[in-house]
């Protein structure tokens, strides 16, 4: 099975791509994030006629997260938000039946500034994963989204310059690893690739700023993860990074992350 995460940073803005890259990669799954959708708009028809249902938590300018399933593949018992989260309303966790694996496609609150409200929000809403996927522990999983968290030091282009600020916090590192141990959870990249191992990729970065010529320059963060149960672990056959589609026209700033599980 092939699944895919992607932040589109709208999906009114981005659908063209997201278009192009179902019809290249013909993936089974896809969990989005950003899309930025009023439930009304969300584009279904295009969608269904590009062969995808779709099960979608759409909140209007912000946030959004959605999963689509290819023709043959029935989404079912889908899951909205997150018992604890402190705004429901911003629309960040959707889950589903698909495939024989629970899917969650998740777009964490990115924070802002160490200390402020919506970092208060983000460790709220990390803990609210953790209690989330612990309830899932034991099915085959698969969490997938943008976790606005960098794990480790290499997943930074140059940690010095994220000192005291958010995604690289002791905190959220934390947060993190807890809620994938509290759900049996793996990171699929890291399973492929771990630290210091050749990279087929040519870079293991899912996000660059569309300002100052980052992404030309190299200078990005691994923050979309893919987090597979351990029982999954062992059909793993890709983590790949479709740097690509961070080019070309109106690119979201995040690259799709395509994961391979065989059965």
């Amino acid at each position: 099975m092939r699944l895919v995460t992607w932040n589109v940073n709208s999906l009114k803005a981005r659908l063209p791509r997201v278009l192009e890259f179902v019809a290249q990669h013909e993936p089974d799954v896809v969990c989005l994030q950003e899309t930025k959708c009023a439930p009304e708009a969300f584009p279904v028809a295009a969608l269904a006629e590009a062969g995808y249902t779709a099960v979608h938590h759409s909140g209007g300018r912000w946030a959004g997260v959605a999963i689509l399933a290819r023709a043959g593949l029935e989404l079912t018992d889908p899951r909205c938000g997150l018992a604890g989260e402190a705004r429901p309303d911003q629309a960040r966790w959707v889950e589903a039946s698909v495939g024989g694996l629970r899917v969650a496609s998740v777009y964490v609150v990115n924070g802002q500034a160490v200390g402020s409200e919506p970092w208060a929000e983000k460790l709220r809403f990390l803990a609210a994963m953790r209690d989330r996927v612990a309830a899932l522990h034991g099915e085959p999983t698969v969490v997938m989204g943008d976790m606005n968290i960098a794990p480790d030091d290499v997943d930074v282009y140059d940690p010095a310059a994220f000192e005291g600020s958010t995604h690289v916090t002791a905190e959220e590192r934390e947060a993190l690893a807890g809620l994938a141990a509290a759900g049996g959870l793996l990171d699929a990249y890291r399973a492929l690739y771990p630290v210091g191992a050749e990279d087929p990729n040519r870079t293991h970065f899912t996000w660059w700023d569309y300002r100052a010529g980052h992404f030309h320059k190299g200078l990005g963060l691994r923050i979309d993860l893919a987090l597979v149960s351990e029982q999954l672990a062992p059909g793993l056959v890709r983590a790949g990074i479709e740097r690509d589609y961070r080019k070309g026209t109106k690119p979201s700033d995040h690259a799709p992350l395509v994961v391979e599980l065989t059965e």
